[in-house]
């Protein structure tokens, strides 16, 4: 008991009330988001309620593991979860149901998961391992480190190339962005980021022109149509349905909104309003200054995850902190900047307010273990 107490007394406050609201918000307004859905589907009203507070609990148990351990004990589970979820990945490349057009997921007893959802903490847990164990070699000028960079590469581009092979280009792009991030931040000398860079961008090139050569394409027809965003109303029948349908629930909700449940787009307009399109539907019922609170909690929350991370007492503590923080930041970019017309829509949920069990475990998880990091930092001096 005295240690659950040390625990909570050690976190980061603001952070932790500012997700407890978060999540307690977007659990709540899943209720009216999904009530079209729901009575399409004949279950109750508080189906997805109910669904959603199931992976949630989940998410909770996992935190409390995540916040007893220290992250130096966290080497042998980020090993073996890393070659889990490679292998659950490839199995589903090879041998995976497509469902709208990605083949990214898995059924267990009846409950179907995204693995993909979990490589995003995996691969950043490791490969700030990594940068920690390999710092000092790293920041050593009078040698090269092409091999451990090639083995650093390796752990943080191998999640997002399966699952862009598995035809889900935003949760690739996110795993991309985050360890491009991460790289960018990484203790590798300047120069050799640069020539890794180059190099990789010349491989990048390169395999594009083979496959157009080969005629084969790197996007679905589906994933095309996607990048008509600019003016989507234009383009209504040819990819711009939801995101037109989004604006126009936003623009009807005006600054105070059309009330609590009085949505008129979550109604056969907009497809499943609770998931990537949720925020739309907030914006209708809520209208604007509402729903720019949320967006001031989003920066809060992300301003104090960035803040963890610069006073983080371990080299993999900042580097996680780092990636929890850049993981966030891109799902709220994809998701608000395809539902603004900004972005092409890739479907990717919106941070605690969407409705999704394995992106929601995943988030809850993430952010234990960012508490984790603030946990040790209040404990420990910094060790470089």
């Amino acid at each position: 008991m005295k240690r659950i107490k040390k625990i909570l007394n050690d976190m980061d406050k603001p952070l932790l009330a500012l997700t407890i609201f978060m999540i307690g918000y977007g659990l709540l307004n899943i209720v009216t988001a999904s009530s079209r859905e729901a009575i399409s589907q004949d279950v109750t009203l508080y189906h997805y309620f109910y669904k959603q507070s199931q992976m949630l609990f989940i998410g909770f148990i996992g935190s409390f593991f995540f916040l007893l351990y220290n992250t130096k004990n966290y080497d042998k589970w980020a090993l073996l979860a890393f070659v889990g979820i490679f292998l659950v990945l490839v199995y589903l490349y090879i041998s995976g149901d497509s469902h709208r057009g990605s083949i990214n997921w898995i059924s267990v007893g009846g409950i179907r998961f995204q693995p993909s959802e979990f490589a995003k903490p995996v691969m950043i847990v490791c490969t700030s391992i990594l940068f920690e164990k390999f710092y000092r070699k790293l920041r050593t000028k009078d040698i090269t480190h092409y091999d451990l960079i090639g083995i650093i590469l390796a752990v943080g581009c191998i999640f997002p190339l399966i699952v862009i092979m598995q035809k889900d280009l935003g949760t690739g792009m996110i795993l991309l962005g985050t360890f491009g991030v991460m790289f960018l931040a990484s203790p590798i000398l300047k120069l050799e980021k640069f020539r890794t860079i180059l190099t990789l961008g010349l491989v990048c090139v390169f395999s594009v022109l083979i496959l157009a050569v080969s005629g084969k394409k790197l996007l679905t027809e589906e994933q095309l149509d996607r990048f008509n965003f600019i003016n989507p109303c234009s383009n209504y029948e040819e990819g711009g349905y939801q995101v037109c349908n989004g604006m126009i629930a936003i623009n009807d909700g005006g600054l105070f909104g059309l009330g609590i449940g009085k949505s008129k787009q979550k109604y056969s307009y907009i497809p499943e309003p609770h998931t990537d399109s949720v925020f739309s539907i907030i914006m209708e019922e809520y209208g604007l200054l509402f729903s720019s609170v949320l967006l001031l909690f989003y920066v809060l929350i992300l301003y104090r995850i960035f803040m963890i991370a610069s006073k983080a007492s371990t080299i993999r503590g900042r580097f996680i902190c780092l990636g929890v923080g850049t993981y966030m930041f891109f799902h709220i970019l994809f998701n608000l900047g395809g539902l603004f017309a900004v972005l092409p829509l890739t479907g990717v949920p919106l941070p605690f307010l969407s409705y999704g069990g394995s992106f929601t475990i995943s988030l809850i998880c993430s952010l234990a273990i960012v508490q984790r990091v603030n946990i040790e930092t209040k404990n420990q001096k910094i060790k470089v």
